[in-house]
C-alpha cells in the first residue's frame, strides 16, 4: 500500500508574505528552528509515513533549497524511491512559468502519471505540523473520496484568515468559501463540531486519487487549488473532510513564522523536534558542541556550533555556527546563525555574528549578517511597516536580511 501514494510539495510562490526572508531564497529554503528549514516538516512527514516517492515543485530563487534537497535527501542506490525537483521550465508545449499551485502541479502531470501510484497527496512547504499522512488516505479510500482535504476545526475569531469548508455529518464537503466575512460565519458551521472551534480550516493539504486529478486539472483552467480548483471538484466530484486535530501552523507570514519560533524555547513546547518516533530530518552539518561562557539564557533553543560568551539571552533561537560577543543582550529574537566560520576579514567589516554589547529584541536576524558593535534593535519608533536601507519591519518586528551589515553604534 505505501507505493499507491505519491508526495507533491508545492515549494511557493515569490514568498511575499515572508520578505525579505525570501529575498534571496525560496520560501521552504528558509531556516527554522535553529537548523532546519522549514522543507524538511513536509519531508519529514512523508519519509515517517513511509512515502518515498516525493516530487518538489520549485520556482522562485531556487538555488539554496536545491542545494539543501540534493545534499539531505538520498533514499539509497537499492531503494525505488525518490525525493526529485521539478522545476518550472518552458516547454515546446508550454511557454509560461506556473501560475499559482494548481498550475504547478497540471504542468507537471505527466511526470506525476508516470509514476506507479493511485493516488497524490498535495502538501504546502509553508506549515508546522505532524501528520500520519496514511491516515489521511484511510479515510479517503474508506469513505470512497475523489478527493480528501485536510482541515482543522478553528474558532469564528480565527475563521476570516482561512478558506473555510462546510460539511454534513457524514463528512462531504458542500461548500468553500475563502477568508469569508464575520458576519457570514454562523451560515458555514459544520455540525458535531465544539462551540469553540464550530468551523472548519482547509489545510491546504489533499489527497486526490490520480485519474480525478488528471481530469479536473484538464477540465478547469484555474491556476489555484484555494481559489478554483476546490469549489469545482466539490460541485462535481465526492469530497471529503480530514479532520487534523494536532498543533497545526501556518507559517507563511513574518509574525507567525516569529511566533511558531520562539514557541520552540518553551520548556514543553506545543510543537516538539525530540520526538524520536516521528523526527524532523534534515543536513548533517558536522559541527561541534556550542561553547557558552558565563551566560544567563532564559528559555533559549541553541543550534550547535555556536560561540556565546557574557551575554543575556532570554525566549530566543539561535541558528548554527552564530558568534554572540560579550555583553550582549537579546530577548524575543530569531538568530538564523551562519553558513560558514569567517577566518579573517580583510574589509574593515564588523565579524559575522553579533557584536559587543548589542541590544536585541523582537527580531529576526537572517543567515551571514554582521552586527557590530553597541548596535540597538528594537524597534524603537514602534512602527508596524517600514522598509529601511539594511532593515524591514514587518508587523513590528525587525528583520535584518541575510548578508547584511549593520555598523557599530547604529540604533533601528
Amino acid at each position: 500500500m505505501k507505493e499507491e501514494l505519491l508526495a507533491v510539495v508545492l515549494g511557493g510562490g515569490k514568498g511575499t508574505r515572508l520578505f525579505p526572508l525570501t529575498k534571496y531564497r525560496a520560501k521552504p529554503a528558509i531556516p527554522f528552528g535553529g537548523k532546519f528549514r522549514i522543507i524538511d516538516i513536509s519531508i519529514s512527514n512523508c519519509i515517517n509515513s513511509g512515502i518515498d516517492q516525493i516530487f518538489i515543485l520549485t520556482q522562485f530563487n531556487t538555488r539554496s533549497l536545491h542545494r539543501h534537497i540534493y545534499s539531505t535527501y538520498r533514499l539509497g542506490r537499492f531503494s525505488e524511491g525518490f525525493v526529485d525537483i521539478l522545476a518550472a521550465q518552458q516547454t515546446a508545449d508550454n511557454m509560461n512559468w506556473y501560475q499559482g499551485t494548481a498550475d504547478a502541479v497540471r504542468q507537471n502531470l505527466r511526470y506525476i502519471t508516470e509514476v506507479t501510484a493511485q493516488y497524490t497527496i498535495i502538501l504546502s512547504g509553508d506549515q508546522l505540523y505532524r501528520m500520519d499522512y496514511y491516515d489521511f488516505l484511510d479515510t479517503h479510500v474508506k469513505q470512497q473520496a475523489d478527493l480528501t482535504i485536510a482541515v482543522k476545526p478553528v474558532s469564528c475569531a480565527e475563521a476570516p484568515k482561512f478558506g473555510i469548508l462546510q460539511a454534513d455529518a457524514n463528512g462531504r464537503i458542500f461548500k468553500f468559501v475563502e477568508k469569508p466575512a464575520i458576519d457570514t460565519l454562523d451560515s458555514l458551521k459544520s455540525p458535531g463540531l465544539p462551540a469553540e472551534t464550530p468551523l472548519l480550516a482547509s489545510m491546504g493539504i489533499y489527497i486526490f486519487s490520480i485519474n480525478i486529478l488528471v481530469d479536473v486539472l484538464n477540465k478547469s483552467d484555474g491556476d489555484d487549488f484555494g481559489k478554483h480548483i476546490i469549489s469545482t471538484a466539490i460541485d462535481n466530484y465526492r469530497v471529503i473532510a480530514h479532520q487534523f486535530k494536532d498543533y497545526w501552523r501556518d507559517i507563511g507570514t513574518i509574525d507567525s513564522f516569529f511566533l511558531a519560533n520562539l514557541e520552540l524555547t518553551a520548556l514543553n513546547p506545543p510543537f516538539s523536534f525530540y520526538d524520536d518516533k516521528f523526527p524532523i530530518y534534515t543536513r548533517s552539518y558536522f559541527l561541534p558542541g556550542t561553547r557558552l561562557d558565563n551566560c544567563h539564557t532564559e528559555q533559549a533553543l541553541i543550534a550547535e556550533g555556536c560561540f556565546i560568551e557574557q551575554c543575556q539571552i532570554k525566549n530566543a533561537v539561535i541558528g548554527i555556527r552564530t558568534k554572540i560577543a560579550r555583553d550582549s543582550k537579546l530577548e524575543n529574537a530569531v538568530i538564523m546563525g551562519a553558513d560558514y566560520y569567517e577566518s579573517e576579514n580583510s574589509k574593515n567589516l564588523p565579524a559575522v555574528g553579533i557584536g559587543r554589547e548589542c541590544i536585541i529584541k523582537n527580531a529576526i536576524v537572517d543567515k551571514n549578517a554582521r552586527i557590530g558593535n553597541k548596535v540597538v534593535i528594537t524597534n524603537q519608533q514602534g512602527k508596524e511597516f517600514y522598509d529601511g536601507a539594511d532593515y524591514y519591519i514587518r508587523e513590528g518586528i525587525v528583520v535584518i536580511p541575510k548578508n547584511t551589515t549593520i555598523p557599530d553604534g547604529t540604533v533601528i
